[in-house]
């Protein structure tokens, strides 16, 4: 079994259709097709049903795709091992990350680092807390920033980095507007924005305000940050975001207040596999970003 053998197959099985698979390897019809043939010969199974140019993958078909898929993963990982074990300070980390976090950790982290180490790149892939866990599971990162930081989960390493308070965001001519704080008790009759159900914020919320005896009245719904904030701009509701995902410059026309009570906070960190080994350049990137806010936290606490 060769590697051009699988990857030929993998092509052929996301689009079942020889042509287009070929154009796509930059490579003749037939040339694929012989491949495919010997592959299943080999395997001693028929992976696809034939139709003319088009074929549809057999269970069997998606099986093997399914495990093929997987090692094609861990052959390229391998091959960044070897790559970076030579010089641990050269290569490229992929790295995930929610959108909460990209303007206020990111930057001035990414900056130092690249200060430090110069010949290290970045891939950034942005995506939701489910997408992150589910990509570090699945091979697809080695490396993602979250809030707040899994910790139970037997194939998840979670990192935690710091801690951030949780605000209420509200618009300047509400009635609490020009309060120094607030009780969370205190909104129990409010009309909230909150992000849909199954989204880590508005998890964070719901459980927050059940653990001290009221349901938030959800008027509102945003699948994102900017549409969740320009809604309060807008009077429709309050929220309750953290401070890394209000940001350092507050949309026009609100304010932020902290609460007082309950000591709302969230963990943010890094998760990581718990059954790979980070490549060299991943290990000095997280080496790096663990000392990078020891220190921060040293100097704040100063």
């Amino acid at each position: 079994m060769e590697l051009r053998q699988l990857k030929y197959f993998i092509e052929v099985a996301e689009r079942e259709h020889m042509s287009e698979a070929a154009e796509y390897l930059d490579v003749a019809q037939s040339a694929v097709s012989r491949q495919i043939t010997n592959l299943e010969k080999e395997l001693g199974v028929q992976l696809f049903e034939r139709k003319g140019r088009n074929v549809k993958l057999l269970p069997i078909g998606k099986i093997f795709l399914t495990h093929t898929k997987e090692a094609m993963k861990a052959i390229e990982y391998a091959k960044i091992q070897v790559d970076e074990y030579i010089n641990p300070d050269q290569g490229t980390i992929t790295i995930g990350f929610t959108t909460s976090l990209a303007s206020s950790l990111l930057p001035e982290l990414l900056f130092e680092f690249k200060t430090s180490f110069p010949n290290i790149n970045f891939q950034l892939r942005q995506g939701n807390y489910q997408f992150l866990i589910d990509a570090i599971k699945e091979r697809e990162l080695n490396l993602a920033f979250i809030g707040p930081v899994i910790t139970d989960d037997p194939f998840i390493n979670g990192h935690t980095l710091f801690h951030e308070k949780v605000y209420l965001l509200t618009h300047q001519q509400h009635r609490l507007a020009q309060r120094k704080s607030i009780y969370l008790t205190e909104l129990k009759d409010e009309d909230f924005v909150l992000f849909p159900k199954g989204y880590i914020f508005e998890k964070l919320v719901t459980d927050t305000c059940y653990s001290i005896g009221f349901e938030p009245n959800v008027t509102t719904v945003g699948k994102d940050l900017d549409a969740v904030k320009g809604m309060v701009a807008a009077g429709i509701g309050i929220t309750l975001l953290p401070e890394s995902a209000i940001g350092e410059f507050l949309p026009k026309f609100t304010v932020k207040i902290p609460i007082s009570s309950p000591d709302l906070r969230r963990s943010v960190g890094i998760i990581t596999s718990k059954h790979r080994k980070l490549a060299p350049s991943e290990k000095v990137f997280f080496d790096f970003t663990t000392n990078y806010f020891k220190k921060y936290k040293q100097e704040s606490d100063d």
